[in-house]
């Protein structure tokens, strides 16, 4: 079987395409779109994500504006940063990059987070839109898989969805948005964790596989579905080097696979950039 590569790098250009035609809009109303990011300590991959997010910005057109505090930061401190984005009436949008620090409560300070600025999708309110049906930011990285999905004729609707993760980025959004009454969802969705003797015997029914529980290499081929697609939506890293939650060898049974470069990522970043231009545009009328 010749398995078909889900290419986020080609969708994310697509999109940052359609993006660049939107911002040229905005230009001619005199207003920049402009993204915030508040960073605390020095984890790796979030300092790796947020520079990638800073060229994705300077790529459209989209103004940038990182506050980046120490990991001995306090909740007070992370308090006003977020205290000041709100108040700022320049910047549209902006994130609270995850994770933070083990000291801090990451939930206590989204939710402190003005919604409609909110460019990752993750708060209260928009998760709960979301649930609803209501139109709202979207988490990035679960509209991003199902972007991709469309994008490559993978049916959703009526097909059994099994997502690996419960997490807030991933796995609970994305299963509320697959589920819902929608042409590019509408799905059958199973969740399952680490925490689910023999996992296995729910991926093995998957029509679509979502391994997004950050664990390395946790789908093996015969934990897939003949034909099956499979979207590798958790990384870690081990040793220094990126790894994926799925094993190369799947590449054998599946029908559709993301790679472990070029797949997820690029898509929730693309997303990132649409929420913000999204906000300005929001903001304008």
């Amino acid at each position: 079987m010749s398995v078909i590569k889900l290419d986020g790098e080609m969708l994310s250009a697509e999109i940052k395409q359609d993006l660049v035609t939107r911002i040229a809009a905005l230009t001619e109303q005199s207003i920049t779109p402009a993204l915030g990011t508040l960073l605390v300590g020095d984890d790796g991959p979030s300092a790796n994500y947020v520079a990638m997010k800073h060229r994705d910005c300077v790529e459209l057109g989209i103004s940038s504006r990182l506050v980046h505090l120490p990991s001995t930061a306090s909740q007070a401190d992370v308090a006003a940063v977020v205290e000041d984005f709100n108040a700022d009436s320049f910047l549209h949008a902006y994130i609270l990059q995850y994770p933070f620090p083990e000291h801090l409560d990451y939930e206590a300070a989204l939710i402190s987070v003005l919604p409609e600025k909110d460019a990752d999708g993750l708060h209260p309110i928009n998760l709960g839109k979301l649930v609803q049906g209501i139109e709202a930011p979207l988490a990035c990285t679960p509209r991003g898989i199902q972007l991709l999905l469309k994008r490559y004729d993978i049916p959703i609707a009526g097909r059994h969805i099994v997502i690996i993760g419960r997490g807030l980025t991933i796995g609970r959004p994305l299963a509320n948005l697959l589920s819902l009454k929608h042409p590019d969802a509408n799905a059958a969705i199973t969740v399952v964790h680490t925490g689910v003797n023999d996992i296995a015997r729910f991926t093995r029914t998957a029509d679509i596989l979502v391994a997004a529980a950050g664990t390395p290499h946790i789908v093996k081929p015969h934990m897939v579905k003949p034909g099956a697609a499979v979207v590798a939506a958790g990384v870690s890293f081990v040793d220094g080097k990126l790894v994926s939650d799925v094993d190369d060898e799947v590449a054998d049974v599946a029908g559709w696979l993301s790679p472990r470069i070029g797949g997820v990522g690029p898509m929730t970043r693309a997303i990132l950039m649409a929420n913000t231009v999204a906000a300005a545009e929001r903001a304008t009328s």
